[in-house]
């Protein structure tokens, strides 16, 4: 099997073919092998390659700018578009387009697609470059320490893509923009860049391609990646699309020209000088710049050994560990808080949420490190008004921030009011843990059943405890549907169900029975509506036999029957009219509520799921709480509002990227779409996602909609079961037939039938307390 490492191996074989260039030809770049096996091109006559390298920026003036956070990314932005980029604002961090990734890991995240299984790429313009904001959770222990970590940072993406269109560009025409940025627009003397040869891949190999670091003064600015092979097993061949992939590390941009102690004191900008402030820190500056030069060496993931390393480093700059940790960890603390928090903005406001579940578990994660940091040190500080510092700088470039205030404020106020609840309670375990070592897999349980993190037991942080808790929520699993029936070299199953009006009755031919009984039927073409999005399959008959499942098999529909159907060509078939119909209320239904939500509760809210059935419907929504009586009511309110003034609810199937582009990732709430073409339901200027599922013409049919009921099923998800319609009026009848038999039983009104049951209840408390 085809490996990162073995296909590094086998491609340096040949490095004129896959990492020379011709800038490396013109200015006279020379290839050199370090002790430790990395190959790197350089104009110097270094013998080892710059991960060997204290950082030697800081501190110290090595480019001729000196840029801020905001400044840096103007200066990018002019020298690409200058060079015939268009510049795209940022995707989500949540990426709902995606089918396994909870989170926008990296720039070209922003452009894959997939059609079923197959990668494909969609992008608004080539060549473009993007600021993209991006959530990764494997460095946790490292954010505060090492200096350059972060939970959440921006790639300034570099996309080209070599179509048919001839606008992309290749390798040499990449070193060459990449070169000119670093040594003319920030200046960095030619000599200074080296860079360093390496392979990237996909996790199951499906597109890979050589890569090159760009390095300064020991720190990494950039990764150039050249997307060229999929792999086949153990071949591979060149990808039909080639694509140039560069991110390049822009918090690093700014930290480079600054030449700051950490890359939080140049990103963070005038938010790190409120923090100390409002923190009164005693900032040892000299000795930070002395410690940050070499606090690379405490990345976690390269050194088991915590402790051993921060002797050596205590012993490097001449002061003991007590010493080195009382005056640099409550600084370290205070960034990992200034991490997280600006983490935590990015994602609230982008739909995601700390939860139990999910990806929100990561979330939750961040947020408890950095209140078990505030409360470790008894600082008198707010997450929340952390996360707004951070918007109010981040606005010129994320305006988006600051828009969506009102929900961080209250879901980050949400989460604190959780912890402080937890507190108790985790200081009876840490006084139960007192003098013992826990392990990993300890640590892990007590915070999953208990919610404590390793900070509040006042243990160290094993090295690989937030990889372990986080890891498990980076991914969701794809489901994949397993069957026994082969439906290989059978046509795609032509639709008619989305056809207007409505198709109830259709003939077909019959292309496959299946089954011992012969009771599993595929025609050419279909108007019974197949499980799918949560809507309930249709019923039906075919030839006279009654149908009671349909379901898809890739794009085959396959129609289960009640009995054997005999041996024929031709189909007759009928859909049950009154069950679709009652399925398509539910399901208009269910749009109008979840759009109520939305306006009610707030953006924050998304669907999680949904189910539509004839005799109810229910969405799940993300939430921080449950609903409030006064919520529900006027969810259900608006809901009928919005039925009662009858919209038109349209359908229309447009390619992917067109529907991103002119609704943007909110079509996605109801789930991903592994399809080019997908079909965009909107309750006109109410609702809008991405959606398969049957809909009436207009809001009118589905009123009216009652709520029945409201449950918490899992922190952060709040489940709403409604009926529409007739079925609604039948709810409503039956309840108002089983209050007027109350009544009558009571001998009230019924208007009076709450305070007579109320009396009835005051009356067996006190007859149950006579019997005691």
């Amino acid at each position: 099997m085809l490996t990162k490492k073995g296909l590094l191996k086998d491609f340096q074989k040949e490095p004129e073919k896959h990492w020379k260039v011709n800038l490396f030809h013109e200015k006279g770049f020379k290839r050199s092998v370090c002790h430790c096996g990395k190959s790197f091109w350089s104009l110097s006559d270094r013998k080892e390659c710059p991960e060997h390298e204290d950082y030697g920026f800081i501190g110290t003036k090595v480019s001729k700018v000196k840029w801020d956070y905001i400044e840096s990314w103007r200066e990018f932005e002019k020298f690409f578009k200058k060079e015939g980029h268009t510049p795209i604002p940022r995707y989500p961090v949540i990426s709902r387009w995606h089918p396994t990734l909870f989170f926008t890991q990296a720039s070209i995240q922003d452009f894959q697609r997939f059609d079923g299984d197959v990668l494909e790429f969609d992008y608004p313009h080539n060549p473009l470059i993007v600021p993209q904001a991006c959530l990764r959770f494997n460095d946790i222990e490292n954010v505060g320490i090492t200096g350059r970590h972060m939970t959440a940072f921006v790639m300034a993406g570099q996309h080209a893509f070599n179509d048919s269109t001839g606008n992309g560009y290749w390798k040499d025409r990449c070193i060459e923009l990449n070169f000119s940025f670093l040594s003319e627009v920030m200046g960095i003397p030619e000599d200074e860049i080296t860079y360093v040869e390496d392979m990237w891949a996909m996790n199951d190999m499906s597109a890979f391609g050589p890569s090159m670091e760009s390095y300064s003064r020991g720190l990494e600015i950039v990764n150039s990646v050249f997307m060229q092979f999929q792999g086949m097993g153990d071949s591979y061949r060149e990808l039909p699309l080639k694509v140039i992939d560069v991110g390049w590390g822009f918090d690093r941009l700014s930290w480079f020209s600054q030449g700051t102690p950490t890359i939080y004191d140049s990103s963070f900008g005038p938010v790190v000088g409120r923090m100390k402030k409002e923190l009164s820190i005693d900032y040892d500056e000299d000795l930070f710049k002395r410690y940050a030069s070499v606090s690379k060496n405490l990345d976690v993931d390269d050194t088991p050994d915590l402790k051993k390393a921060r002797l050596e480093t205590a012993k490097r700059l001449g002061v003991s560990v007590e010493d080195l940790e009382r005056k640099i960890g409550p600084m370290e603390a205070a960034y990992a808080v200034l991490d997280h928090s600006r983490a935590l903005a990015f994602a609230i406001s982008d739909g995601g949420m700390p939860s139990n579940v999910g990806g929100g578990y990561n979330l939750r994660v961040i947020a408890r490190r950095a209140m078990s940091f505030i409360e470790k040190h008894n600082w008198n500080l707010k997450l929340e008004d952390v996360a707004l510092w951070h918007a109010e700088y981040l606005k010129p470039m994320f305006p988006e921030l600051s828009k969506n205030e009102d929900e961080i404020v209250k879901v980050l106020q949400t989460e604190e009011r959780r912890f402080r609840q937890n507190r108790e309670r985790s200081k009876k375990i840490a006084d139960s843990m007192r003098g013992k070592a826990p392990t990993t897999d300890e640590l892990a349980r007590l915070y999953d059943s208990d919610g404590v993190t390793p900070e509040q037991l006042g243990v160290e942080t094993p090295s690989d405890f937030y990889d372990a808790v986080t890891k498990r929520h980076m991914v969701q699993e794809k489901e994949e549907v397993k069957s026994k029936l082969d439906v290989s070299g059978i046509a795609p199953t032509g639709v008619l169900y989305y056809e207007e009006p409505y198709v109830f009755e259709f003939d077909a031919k019959i292309l496959k029975l299946f089954g011992d009984n012969d009771d599993l039927v595929v025609l050419d073409r279909t108007a019974f509506y197949p499980t799918g999005g949560g809507q309930m399959h249709d019923n039906g008959e075919i030839n006279g036999i009654k149908v009671i499942n349909v379901f898809k098999l890739g794009k085959v529909i396959v129609h289960k029957l009640a009995g054997p159907m005999a041996r024929s060509k031709e189909a007759k078939c009928k859909v049950d009219r009154s069950r679709r119909e009652k399925l398509m209320r539910h399901h208009d239904a269910v749009h109008i509520v979840n759009g109520a939500t939305k306006a009610v509760l707030g953006s924050h809210v998304n669907q999680a799921g949904s189910e539509k059935d004839v005799d109810k419907a229910r969405l799940d929504i993300t939430h921080y709480d449950a609903l409030t009586d006064a919520e529900v009511a006027e969810i259900e309110r608006l809901a009928n509002e919005v039925a009662a003034k009858d919209l038109p609810i349209d359908k229309e199937e447009m390619p992917r990227g067109d529907a991103e582009q002119k609704y943007g990732f909110r079509i996605y709430q109801g789930g991903y779409v592994p399809s080019k073409e997908i079909r965009v339901v909107e309750v006109r200027g109410f609702d809008i996602e991405a959606c398969g599922g049957t809909h009436g013409d207009s809001t009118a049919g589905a009123g009216p909609i009652k709520i029945t009921r409201t449950k918490k099923i899992a922190d952060g998800l709040v489940r709403i079961e409604l009926v529409a319609g007739e079925v609604a009026l039948e709810y409503l009848r039956e309840k108002g037939k089983i209050l007027a038999e109350v009544a009558e039983k009571l001998g009230v009104p019924e208007d009076d039938v709450p305070k007579a049951v109320g009396e009835l209840f005051d009356a067996w408390k006190k007859l149950r307390r006579g019997k005691k």
